[in-house]
């Protein structure tokens, strides 16, 4: 499991107490439980008197990030009463649902008593045992938080070897502080910081059939609950979709367990995400700040009540211009922690709301959207990160609305050879990258019409030019916030990309749905 463990005494994990008192914390999650299932009631289950208005929002956001589950099979942990193994059991071919408290089992059977493809298990989770390679999708809404650290890293290897590959695991906790106003004579809860479950997560592997390969799981989404937001000015509500998945056993090819790892400790750690900002401007980490973004999204005629999907968001400079300017929603989301923590942060700054502004740490290769959800797709700089373009494009098509558009800046190549000092530094960062002519060419393989596929290095480096004569004019106060060696990593970078434009070209391209 890697280096969980060091990262965990960080987060206020003590290991061997956890393993001398599991009896006694077991026993307080279930003395906590008997004062809260008296009457197996909605208020009893979310810990929370206005549990009833609650619902009615908080239950289909839930259940709108989960994949497809029509015709799965899935397992429902900490089921409770069944607010959602109802929903569950409509559509899935089976549902196994678990809680240790009998009351709730109880209620949840007479409650969804006329479905046949449910199974009532009153189990603890700890010591559930289910057959490997047997569901499709593991549900759980409020669980982890009742586990110590040991019991929810058992208890993930355990949904690993349940779940067939390709299938997922969903979780919602509640992170750093309780939400429900519900009195509480004691409260054994443990409200973690996500990095901790995340770290959890994506940290995990156990052996597939192949010596060379593992599985694990890796970030499909995470986002703060909204209606929490909207309803209880609440942001530590967070859930996790993740999938399981192959990947080459030690690392993916960058020395980090998932590529995510890879950018929010090295191309994208925080520090190197605040001193991008520092030189593209406040709120920016894409080249051009916000004169590029301006001249960008001129092209495309945006209008009030439009949705905008911002794929590779950053820290949500261009989400906030496009939502002051011409009051459109933007779903804002980014492989990056770092970057959407940050874009959070900074959305209080700019006052942009959740209802204009949703940020969502997302891999759009993964990401499920309904079709037609967006008039705009918007993207900077990110899809060079991406092997398969054609198949991420398809999905934006699929995406957009009839008339809808497509905008994208990318790093790009030219044709022909390229020096061996290029091809190192594409290796070096993973990059993925395509000719101008080429890049258009699998836009209009997507479907796109009325593509443009423009090759904008002149603007790439016209605007490097004037960041690097930002950079000088704002040395002293760079170095007051950071060092003389991110200034020296900024500067060399900078002129390394200049030097860089025979072999890396910088693209422009637009399309549209008919």
């Amino acid at each position: 499991m890697g280096d969980i463990g060091t990262f965990m005494k960080g987060h206020g994990s003590r290991p061997q107490q956890a393993a001398d008192d599991g009896k006694g914390v077991r026993e307080a999650m279930t003395n906590f439980w008997a004062e809260h299932s008296k009457e197996a009631s909605l208020v009893e289950m979310m810990l929370d008197t206005n549990a009833e208005e609650l619902t009615v929002h908080e239950l289909p956001e839930i259940l709108s990030y989960l994949p497809s589950f029509e015709g799965k099979d899935v397992v429902e942990l900490g089921a409770g009463i069944g607010r959602f193994t109802t929903e569950l059991a409509v559509k899935a071919k089976s549902v196994v649902a678990v809680d240790f408290m009998e009351k709730f089992i109880e209620k949840n059977r007479e409650t969804n008593s006329k479905y046949s493809n449910i199974d009532f298990k009153c189990a603890d989770v700890t010591k559930l045992n289910l057959d490997s390679n047997s569901c499709d999708l593991v549900f759980s809404n409020w669980l982890m938080m009742y586990l110590e650290e040991e019991e929810v890293q058992s208890l993930m290897k355990r949904e690993l070897l349940w779940l067939r590959e390709g299938g997922y695991i969903f979780a919602r906790e509640s992170c750093f502080e309780q939400s429900g106003n519900k009195k509480r004579s004691n409260n054994p809860t443990k409200y973690r910081d996500p990095a901790l479950y995340m770290a959890m997560f994506t940290m995990l592997t156990i052996p597939t059939e192949n010596e060379d390969e593992v599985f694990g799981f890796e970030l499909v989404l995470s986002k703060p609950v909204s209606s929490y937001i909207k309803m209880k000015n609440n942001e530590n509500q967070v859930i996790w979709l993740l999938q399981k998945c192959r990947r080459k056993a030690g690392n993916d090819g960058h020395g980090y367990a998932t590529f995510q790892d890879f950018l929010d400790n090295q191309q994208y750690s925080t520090n190197g995400v605040l001193r991008y900002e520092k030189i593209f401007g406040r709120t920016f980490v894409s080249t051009g700040g916000l004169d590029t973004t301006k001249e960008f999204v001129a092209q495309l005629d945006l209008k009030p009540g439009q949705i905008v999907l911002d794929v590779g968001c950053g820290i949500g400079g261009s989400a906030f211009y496009m939502v002051k300017e011409f009051g459109v929603q933007v779903v804002a989301i980014d492989l990056s922690a770092n970057m959407i923590n940050i874009g959070i942060e900074r959305a209080k700054e700019v006052g942009a709301s959740e209802d204009e502004v949703q940020f969502e740490i997302a891999d759009a290769t993964k990401r499920e959207y309904k079709p037609e959800s967006f008039d705009v797709i918007y993207s900077r700089d990110t899809i060079l990160h991406i092997p398969d373009k054609l198949a991420l494009f398809k999905q934006f098509y699929r995406w957009l609305k009839v008339g809808g558009k497509v905008f994208i800046s990318d790093y790009c190549c030219s044709d022909g050879e390229h020096s061996e000092h290029f091809k190192a530094y594409v290796k070096q960062r993973g990059y993925n990258l395509l000719s101008p002519r080429r890049y258009g060419e699998v836009l209009e393989a997507a479907g796109f019409s009325n593509v443009r596929a423009q090759d904008r290095t002149d603007l790439f480096v016209q605007s490097l030019e004037k960041e690097l004569v930002v950079a000088e004019g704002v040395k002293k106060e760079f170095l007051q916030e950071f060092s003389q060696e991110d200034f020296d990593y900024i500067i060399n970078g900078w002129k390394d990309k200049l030097g860089r434009t025979k072999d890396q070209r910088w693209g422009v391209f637009y399309g549209e749905k008919h």
